[in-house]
């Protein structure tokens, strides 16, 4: 291939062409696209991209559920040397409107559904010049098709390079409005690349598989999955939105080998009264990330699962996998199940005071990593990028420690630790002690500003269904299994948590709550 760079979805997407072109690539809703067919599509994309006057380095935004067409476009965008700008759904018009103008969006591929946001933004977006139907009542697909009907599908000369930008994701913005988080070609290959030469199978990804992708691909996750699937060559089994009946009848139908799921999501789906002994059989690996996992899940996944169980650590900005629990932990009653596992080949992790000196094993500080994944940089904000990238190592926002043996501890967000008088509080812990509760099905902790402590410690519970309980029942229950001091003094009992897409509990949601009504938190 000369000079081609080799890692690069572009060239990749090449190769799968012309040695696999008949293996099936996408299904979605009983549609197949093989890699010779989206290699012939994602050309026509491009072309057309090309064709609308975009130049590359455009940013390409898409508002609608999944299909397969969307990998479609993220392919025909890299080709293009333009970056995709997903956007969630979900998302409220105000997110949206963010996004756009944050990004510099040229062009936006929408669904009808959400055809009326945009039309009401469009005019207060000034770089936003071009609208596209992804679906019409001819189908969920026909609006795109049309919109590139006359693009030919002639191979595009194959210029881009590791290190161009493919994607820019946003984060979930759980403490505030979204970054974009730049990523590039190279994101999607490192981590085979690393685990393939130390010989680890931890994590990974087979030609032969047909993996089920339950995230969205509008979330870095989701679409990590995806790519990292694509770029061996296997089946991505993907779903319009997560419907659990839908995936376990997938897994099923598709006899679906490898899967990347979030604990809600696996919750779900074992829950589904369809579900029996056999019908997983054929999933030889499940991984799952994204938020803890209690206790009594992981014992269920362990047993549903058959050996095939693994965690992963990754955030967007890590582009991939960082830290990985591999199924050999998969064991009851193994102390490292609480654990986000060891680090994975190619990676490395440091454990950092508040000076920036490193810690031993078993102290709780700030987690740093590098990893050959990582992030460009968060679009358009230089100081930032700054902050979090620093001579190649990433400086998250998790508080954590190292044990002996290397595996990484997760103790909270570094913006959720609770400093009530100078004591540092991490919520998890607190959470972990009230789930034990038999009444309690699900808790998240805070902490709430106090004039005389700085902060106070409060929970919000929800009870188990046909069950109740008090705060003050909670409060003796605390008493010895965790330090005085960590005990929340105020409870507010909810149906349940309010959650992003992700699953990961919206705490900053909660403390408005309880600033906004004290007097509620008191149980």
């Amino acid at each position: 291939m000369g000079d081609v760079d080799p890692c690069t979805i572009t060239a990749r997407s090449a190769r799968h062409a012309a040695e696999r072109p008949d293996h099936v690539a996408v299904v979605c809703d009983g549609r197949e696209l093989t890699y010779g067919r989206l290699h012939r599509e994602s050309n026509r994309t491009a072309h057309a991209l090309a064709a609308a006057g975009l130049r590359p380095g455009a940013r390409i935004a898409y508002l609608g559920r999944e299909t397969e067409h969307y990998y479609d476009l993220a392919v025909g965008c890299a080709k293009a040397g333009m970056v995709l700008v997903p956007i969630n759904w979900r998302l409220t018009a105000r997110e949206v409107d963010h996004i756009l103008r944050d990004s510099g969006a040229e062009l936006i591929f929408v669904e009808r559904e959400f055809r009326d946001v945009v039309d009401r933004l469009r005019a207060s977006v000034p770089t936003l010049r071009l609208v596209a139907a992804l679906d019409t009542e001819a189908g969920p697909t026909a609006g795109f098709l049309a919109w590139k009907a006359d693009a030919p599908e002639a191979d595009l000369p194959v210029t881009a390079r590791t290190d161009d930008p493919m994607v820019q994701m946003y984060t979930s913005g759980t403490t505030g409005l979204p970054k974009g988080v730049v990523l590039a070609h190279r994101t999607f290959f490192t981590f085979i690349e690393h685990t393939t030469r130390a010989g680890v199978d931890w994590i990974d990804w087979r030609p032969e598989d047909r993996s089920l992708i339950c995230f969205p691909g509008l979330h870095s996750a989701g679409l990590a999955w995806f790519m990292h699937g694509f770029t061996v060559g296997a089946t991505n089994v993907i779903m319009r939105m997560f419907v659990a009946e839908e995936a376990v009848d997938l897994i099923v139908r598709h006899r679906v080998t490898t899967m990347w799921a979030a604990p809600a999501m696996l919750q779900m789906m074992l829950s589904d009264q369809r579900v029996t002994q056999e019908t997983f059989r054929s999933l030889r690996k499940v991984v799952y990330g994204g938020s803890p996992i209690s206790a009594e899940l992981l014992r269920r996944c362990i047993d549903a699962f058959d050996g095939g169980l693994a965690q992963m650590y990754a955030a967007a900005e890590t582009g991939s996998v960082v830290t990985c629990l591999a199924p050999a932990d998969h064991v009851p009653g193994n102390p490292r199940l609480g654990s986000a596992g060891r680090v994975c080949p190619g990676n490395e992790v440091r454990i950092l005071d508040e000076d920036g000196a490193e810690l031993p094993p078993n102290r709780i500080g700030q987690v740093c990593l590098r990893t050959p994944a990582h992030f460009v940089e968060y679009w358009g904000r230089p100081e930032e990028t700054a902050a979090m990238l620093r001579d190649g190592w990433l400086h998250m926002g998790d508080a954590g420690y190292l044990d002996e043996e290397g595996y990484l501890f997760l103790c909270d967000r570094i913006n959720d630790t609770i400093i009530v008088a100078g004591q540092n509080i991490y919520p998890v812990e607190v959470e972990n002690a009230l789930r034990e509760h038999p009444a309690v099905a699900d808790a998240a902790v805070l902490g709430v500003p106090d004039p005389r402590w700085g902060e106070v410690v409060r929970a919000c519970v929800v009870p188990r269904p046909g069950q109740s309980v008090t705060g003050r029942e909670l409060m003796l229950f605390l008493r010895g299994r965790i330090a005085d001091f960590k005990i929340p003094g105020g409870y507010r009992f909810l149906d349940e948590l309010p959650r992003n897409p992700t699953g990961k509990v919206l705490r900053r949601v909660l403390r408005d709550r309880f600033t906004a009504e004290p007097a509620a938190s008191r149980g």
